[in-house]
């Protein structure tokens, strides 16, 4: 390993991450960041638990190989991040350009919802050099906190508080949203308002925030430039060493979006049934049983399964990506306007009040406090709030609608709703959040 690796890609407080929302009401430290990470609050349909539905359960990837998509040595980085200059990588860039994709990702739906822009493909030397950046504290005004701060790899990508603390000890707005599988997010908004149009342009927004990171523009490639390391590392990456804030919001994107959950034991069993409708070998009777109620009377995969209605024999054109394709809202709160309208406060429209983007439910057994504000510490309490507690907001999302066009009641027994955790717990990516291509590279 070198110190001073040829290729490394930086990649700063990822872009899904922080995202400035409101200040929290009296609170001189809280106030911007949201970040975008946090179970689904956004709605995810009638499905079920869920951040934005049922669950935010990121992949947690368990199965498939560590090699191409990662080599799992190192297991999760718990926010104490590196950036005093010492770093171990690889003579030999790591592979994230080319991961060895299980077909379920290959299928023409999935494909069309890339996001990555054509002037900004991930390479290995640019996802490298957004690696340093993203765990670097020189990032931050006091050289404190650095992106994955508030995005752990061990908590999937997110914090385990419910708010995230900046670099002189203010608080978050919001909780922070997972960042695996960003990539496949069609729109290819951001933060949980989907204030920002592109990843390449919400990564550089948490680190100019006043709460999360304290940097301008002209500090952070100031800063960037002193450190020696990185001379190599922009060379590797885009050719040679210049800094520039374009340059490293791209080396960021590239490096969130390599973020690839695909080797849980959800991933497995799906690649050996052959048909997301079928029983998976690989699961337990209850786990089985989550899944049947996933996509059946639990609702959720209306929300967390976009595509067209599954084809005779339970064959879905998207069995991959666990995400509503667009923000809802899911009930959360009652009354046309409340502490936090979500894109309502950004568009000013009272019919967009309420509505949020929604995680992914990979890794979501390991991504909580769920919601935008944190507000259920388990899988359980968002599944019961699924089961019996949406409530009537004006701007509720039809799926999470009964006939009667009032909030819709599953009535799941206790045993159904335990089932249904089982299940999302199925989808954490224990391969992901152990690779060493998204660890600290920093020198203890």
């Amino acid at each position: 390993m070198l110190s001073v690796p040829s290729s490394l890609a930086l990649a700063l407080c990822v872009g899904i991450a922080c995202d400035p929302g409101d200040p929290p009401v009296d609170s001189d430290s809280a106030t911007a960041g949201e970040m975008e990470s946090g179970p689904g609050e956004s709605g995810p349909g009638e499905s079920g638990p869920g951040e934005s539905g049922p669950g935010e359960t990121g992949d947690t990837g368990e199965t498939g190989d560590t090699g191409e998509t990662g080599e799992t040595g190192e297991t999760g980085d718990t926010g104490e991040t590196g950036g005093d200059g010492e770093l171990d990588l690889p003579a030999d860039l790591y592979n994230y350009a080319d991961p060895d994709l299980p077909a379920h990702f290959l299928s023409p739906a999935v494909v069309g919802f890339d996001n990555t822009p054509g002037d900004n493909p991930i390479t290995d030397g640019g996802a490298t050099l957004g690696r340093v950046l993203f765990y670097d504290t020189a990032l931050s005004k006091n050289e404190k906190v650095a992106c994955a701060s508030c995005h752990q790899q061990g908590a999937g990508f997110t914090d385990p508080e419910t708010f995230s603390e900046g670099f002189d000890g203010g608080l978050t707005g919001r909780n922070s949203m997972g960042l695996s599988n960003a990539r496949w997010y069609p729109s290819g908004r951001f933060f949980w308002d989907e204030r920002a149009a592109t990843l390449e342009e919400q990564v550089l927004q948490p680190i100019q925030n006043e709460v999360e990171m304290g940097l301008t523009l002209a500090e952070l490639v100031a800063r960037v430039q002193e450190r020696p390391y990185y001379d190599a590392l922009f060379i590797d990456a885009f050719g040679d060493e210049e800094v520039t804030d374009d340059r490293i919001a791209r080396a960021l994107a590239q490096f969130v979006r390599a973020m690839a959950s695909y080797r849980s034991r959800f991933d497995q069993g799906l690649s050996d049934a052959g048909s997301l409708g079928a029983p998976f070998a690989n699961f337990t009777p209850a786990e089985n049983q989550g899944k049947a109620i996933f996509l059946g009377a639990g609702g959720c995969a209306a929300c967390h399964l976009a595509g067209p209605p599954p084809m005779p024999g339970g064959v879905f054109a998207n069995s991959a990506i666990l995400q509503p394709l667009e923000p809802l809202n899911n009930g959360l709160d009652g009354g046309l306007s409340n502490d936090d309208d979500g894109v309502g406060e950004i568009s000013g429209e009272p019919t967009d009040n309420g509505l949020f983007k929604a995680p992914s439910l990979r890794n979501i057994a390991v991504t909580g406090p769920y919601m935008h504000d944190g507000r259920f510490d388990t899988l359980p309490e968002v599944v019961d709030f699924y089961n019996n507690g949406v409530q009537p907001h004006a701007n509720l999302d039809p799926r999470l609608r009964g006939p009667n066009n009032q909030p819709r009641q599953l009535n799941l027994g206790p045993d159904e709703r335990g089932a249904l955790v089982a299940f999302l717990e199925t989808l954490t990516d224990e391969a992901l959040l152990e690779d060493v291509r998204f660890s600290d590279p920093f020198l203890d």
